[in-house]
């Protein structure tokens, strides 16, 4: 364990910091994982602030997915079907009994100590709620919760329901605000725009 002396939380080290890249890209022009922002890979952002929160990082790709040269582990899954929650289920599989926190490639303000905290919860799975809504990524996810997302997966349901339908611990409210503003946190990078808003929410 080691502890995030910030918001004072124990983080559990054991825990896999897993990067989903499975997203085509399509609207900014290229792979996402690739593609520079102020001069490094998208990708090399939240694999960095997994790094600090002292997790084991991997990087969960599609067949197809372009990746830069990457130190951690990298498993390649299949191409379809094109679900987020095919990467979780290929983290939970890799983790072998270990949680995961589950972060999207394209996401590079989240900070080190929110995936510490979500790293130190002992719920099954958490996720942020913003303005009602339960959002995808960060989330932490407990090996046991394999079969009720393989079961969402065969169904076909969106990320939102399968999330929601499990009864997450949600991240939300006075409780989320100790950790920024929240349109930081999980700012998404989806389109050339978005990438020069990073690069001056970064400067």
């Amino acid at each position: 364990m080691v502890t995030d002396t910030k918001h004072g939380v124990d983080c559990d080290v054991n825990a896999i910091g897993a990067v989903i890249a499975g997203g085509h890209g399509s609207r900014i022009g290229g792979q996402k994982a690739t593609v520079e922002l102020a001069g490094r890979p998208l990708i090399s952002y939240p694999l960095a602030a997994i790094e600090a929160a002292g997790l084991q990082p991997l990087v969960v790709a599609k067949l197809d997915s372009e990746l830069p040269s990457l130190s951690c582990p990298v498993i390649r899954e299949s191409h379809d079907p094109r679900h987020p929650l095919c990467g979780i289920l290929a983290a939970l599989e890799h983790a072998q009994g270990r949680a995961v926190v589950a972060v999207g490639c394209d996401m590079p303000l989240v900070p080190s100590g929110l995936l510490s905290w979500f790293a130190a919860r002992p719920e099954p799975l958490v996720a942020p709620s913003l303005d009602g809504r339960i959002l995808p990524f960060p989330t932490r996810y407990h090996p046991s919760l394999r079969p009720d997302l393989e079961r969402a997966l065969v169904e076909e349901r969106s990320m939102s329901h399968a999330l929601a339908s499990l009864s997450p611990r949600p991240l939300a409210g006075a409780e989320l605000l100790c950790f920024g503003d929240p349109e930081r946190l999980f700012f998404n990078v989806n389109t050339r725009a978005d990438l020069l808003r990073a690069e001056a929410l970064l400067a």
